[in-house]
């Protein structure tokens, strides 16, 4: 099964799981990735009017925009019943890596507000240690240097994303080369360091549902279980 394939189907399994809260009342979260838009696309094309969506990026509420789903605000909507959203790894407990796509801060923000989150990938995303993929951190600009530094001395090769400024406008910086086998304490060390507006551990704030599309089936797994 090609991967867009597994993405539309994980889409379609996390819509079936979230398809009882979704109405004219309740607010969700949807992230942003690929696999994410595979999940705005399915809940368009399902006609179910719901009352609008938070959304973790510009390019989501772009997607969202052309759907004519309403985009909600946060700081309006309160705590939300679910949050929708792709990973680049996930471990065992559900730790993510989290911010390919440069969006890592909203997501963060969003996923800590929401009730449960949904974490939706194929099982190529799910690893034993996080690490593989390059952990993205967003840094303030004028502390890119001093950041990297910092990375340097926790154990990282930290590599700075050229031509990219997030939502926030802030800068990128991809660090390589770590076996991460805390990721909670990781996570708050380099959220410490002066200039890192947050990184894409996702330990603190897991998934508490994983949904992973292979080529037989759609695998699922709780932090609960």
């Amino acid at each position: 099964m090609s991967q867009d394939a597994k993405k539309r189907q994980v889409a379609e399994a996390a819509f079936e799981k979230v398809r009882h809260l979704l109405d004219s009342e309740t607010p969700i979260g949807i992230g942003t990735g690929s696999t994410a838009n595979c999940f705005i696309d399915v809940l368009a094309e399902s006609k179910i009017q719901v009352l609008g969506a938070v959304a973790s990026s510009k390019a989501t509420e772009e997607r969202l925009t052309h759907y004519g789903i309403e985009l909600l605000d946060l700081n309006a909507t309160g705590t939300l019943p679910v949050y929708v959203d792709g990973a680049d790894e996930a471990d065992p407990r559900l730790n993510l890596i989290k911010g390919g796509g440069a969006a890592l801060t909203r997501e963060k923000i969003i996923a800590e507000a929401s009730v449960q989150f949904i974490c939706i990938a194929d099982d190529s995303k799910r690893v034993d240690v996080l690490g593989k993929f390059p952990l993205p951190v967003e840094v303030i600009p004028m502390a890119r240097s001093l950041v990297g530094r910092a990375l340097v001395e926790l154990g990282g090769d930290p590599e700075y994303r050229q031509g990219v400024v997030t939502d926030n406008g802030n800068l990128i910086l991809d660090v390589h080369g770590m076996s991460i086998t805390d990721p909670k304490a990781l996570e708050l060390a380099i959220n410490q360091i002066p200039g890192v507006v947050t990184c894409g551990l996702f330990a603190k704030r897991p998934a508490d549902i994983l949904l992973l599309a292979s080529d037989n089936d759609i695998l699922e797994f709780s932090r609960d279980a």
